[in-house]
């Protein structure tokens, strides 16, 4: 496989060349014509798909590609996610319909259809296709569980009336159909062999700042929604950059590191609008409406499609910072965990694993290894606890006795990593301590030490990436917020990273923060990803409801071209899962995300206290 291919069959599909998260502006085709295809992450598929002969050149082959100006923008979005450089495919696929169309190549018409011709009749006649290379780009993600499987109708409608009236006329046409905000969830969830709608055109975002809420439309991203919050002085809960928001609440119910105060599920919203199976229209608050706040492991399929929902605002307070708080083992990081979701101290928390803190800081994957072994060997932290919160906060947690670093530190540890990890001053450190672990971090003079002995900058961070793209990044990594741990935990930019080695599956549960089932669990999911040679780390613990519970994810890796790395994560997942059912059976406490899938909008208490409300009323 030559690297082009490589490239293109590597895509991890995660939406992040979807929104502008680096400022440096978004693909023009992408923006104007919506449609995935149309955006690096399409190109990639369709690329690998004509390269391997498996679709032939299509009228949409040539716009798709003929679109395309080889800006190069996409190289720093891809790159800063997947150190991957996805222009070469995007020259590539338009000298492969250059070369087509030169030698007389034929060029394949979309066929004639009734029921294409009603769509459109809908959402009119660009939104609505039956080309196979448009298809082919809905037609799979890496999930290892999931087949590829084009579908027969791309749709993509503006409106509640025009998503009203395309589940109205498949339903009469008995046509199958998936919804999909970005496709970003990557479990294999968005596809069908009917129809996709996809809801990408819908991007409306409506501030009623009086009553602390914002009507979103279901092609908002989390990215775009926080930013434009944050411009007015508000923050929302939101997860992944690229995930749909109205989407990600149906799937997840959304929970992040600020959900350890503002909630999960039906806490983030005050109200949505759906489309029924049946194309009708509801509001939650409708007293005639479905009961989507309750939750039942046996449900299945989505109840209907949110068309809009009324997001919370929060406030952001002007002393806010962060603090990250070093512990030499796990039961260490939960207990200090569980006591500051008790007392309610700070605004986000979350116990952080090596993979993540090294991913997150830096730029490659050479250097996030060498990091992970120095913060593990020579600086003795194994996890992190992030907290967030103002001035109080943050000065309660020094009054418990806890040495932490704060915004400055991280900056520097931050933008001299490099420097870190050859740092010969770091075996000193403990001469500097008075016995207490990690209390060289409270010594006055300590945050001006580390200043001089790793020399912080942008270039010095950067050295080591790709030549061409170096003068970006070292200008993006001017740029305060990159560095600034409150402003990277709103905005989520840095944990597209995790999929930046091999593709990431995650394993999520809730459970209370019950130091002996976490610490055996966690020990399961290990053992099992072991036994089938898959690398694999504990991800993080954020608290839920003042501590009672958390949410708790731990993440296997594979080559998603692996044909036998995708055999082992079948196995190790069907393992996994028959673990986390078997703790759940025994424990009554346990809850596997898959059973929330598309109950988002429940309350938490349903999914969080899974054995409350399951007796039978007299």
């Amino acid at each position: 496989m030559n690297d082009v291919l490589q490239t293109a069959k590597n895509c991890r599909h995660y939406a992040m060349c979807k929104i502008d998260f680096l400022g440096s502006g978004l693909c023009a085709p992408g923006a104007e014509k919506h449609y995935v295809c149309f955006y690096p992450q399409g190109r990639m598929d369709l690329y690998a798909a004509l390269a391997e002969g498996r679709i032939p050149v299509t009228e949409k082959c040539v716009e798709i590609a003929e679109s395309c100006d080889l800006c190069g923008k996409c190289d720093y979005q891809c790159y800063f996610v997947t150190e991957m450089k996805p222009s070469a495919v995007m020259k590539a696929l338009k000298e492969h319909i250059a070369l087509h169309l030169n030698s007389g190549g034929e060029v394949l018409a979309s066929e004639k259809d009734s029921i294409l011709d009603g769509l459109k009749k809908i959402v009119g006649e660009y939104w609505a296709t039956n080309d196979r290379a448009v298809a082919l780009t809905y037609a799979h993600d890496p999930c290892p569980m999931a087949e590829p499987r084009p579908p027969e109708y791309v749709i993509m409608p503006e409106s509640t009336a025009e998503i009203s009236a395309v589940i109205t006329l498949l339903n009469r046409h008995k046509i199958p159909y998936a919804v999909r905000g970005n496709g970003s969830s990557v479990m294999g969830f968005v596809m069908s062999e009917g129809a996709v709608i996809d809801l990408g055109r819908m991007k409306a975002i409506d501030f009623d700042e009086k009553n602390w809420l914002v009507k979103v439309g279901p092609g908002v991203a989390a990215f775009d929604l926080q930013k434009a919050a944050v411009q007015r002085g508000f923050r929302v809960n939101v997860a992944e950059p690229a995930a749909l928001v109205c989407a990600n609440i149906m799937c997840s119910g959304i929970f992040s590191t600020f959900s350890a105060s503002y909630g999960t599920a039906a806490d983030n919203y005050i109200d949505a609008e759906f489309v029924g199976l049946d194309g009708g229209v509801f509001r939650l608050s409708d007293r005639s409406a479905p009961n989507l706040f309750a939750l039942s492991k046996e449900a299945a399929g989505i109840p209907g499609i949110c068309s809009a929902a009324y997001i919370r605002l929060h406030p952001i307070g002007a002393d806010e910072g962060a603090a990250f708080v070093p512990f030499a083992s796990l039961e260490q990081a939960l207990d200090f965990t569980r006591e500051c979701a008790r007392r309610r101290i700070g605004l986000a928390i979350a116990v952080l694993g090596g993979e993540y803190i090294s991913v997150f800081l830096s730029p490659t994957k050479e250097l996030a290894a060498e990091v992970k072994d120095t913060f593990r060997d020579k600086l003795k932290i194994e996890y992190l606890v992030l907290v967030i919160g103002d001035q109080y906060a943050l000065a309660a947690i020094k009054a418990m006795g806890h040495h932490y670093f704060d915004n400055r530190m991280i900056r520097t540890l931050n933008l001299g990593l490099p420097s870190l990890t050859s740092a010969k001053w770091l075996d000193l450190l403990e001469e500097f301590a008075d016995g207490e672990p990690y209390s060289y971090i409270g010594l006055k003079r300590f945050p001006d030490l580390a200043e001089a002995a790793l020399a912080p900058s942008p270039a010095q961070l950067v050295r080591d990436v790709d030549p061409e793209l170096r003068p970006f990044f070292e200008k993006l990594y001017s740029r305060p917020e990159m560095t600034d741990p409150v402003w990277l935990n709103m905005f989520r930019i840095v944990s597209s990273r995790m999929g930046r080695e091999k593709h990431v599956v995650p394993l999520i549960v809730y459970l209370p923060i019950d130091n002996k089932l976490i610490i055996e669990i966690n020990s399961e999911f290990k053992r099992i990803a072991d036994s089938h040679g898959l690398k694999n780390d504990f991800g993080f613990i954020t608290p839920l409801d003042d501590g009672k519970r958390c949410v708790f994810e731990y993440d296997y890796y594979l080559d998603q071209n692996d044909a036998d790395e995708k055999v082992k994560m079948r196995q190790a997942m069907m393992e996994a899962g028959m673990m986390i059912e078997r703790f759940s059976a025994e424990t009554g406490t346990v809850t596997w995300i898959k059973h929330v899938f598309a109950q988002g909008f429940s309350r938490k208490e349903s999914f969080l206290y899974s054995a409350a409300g399951n007796e039978p009323c007299p």
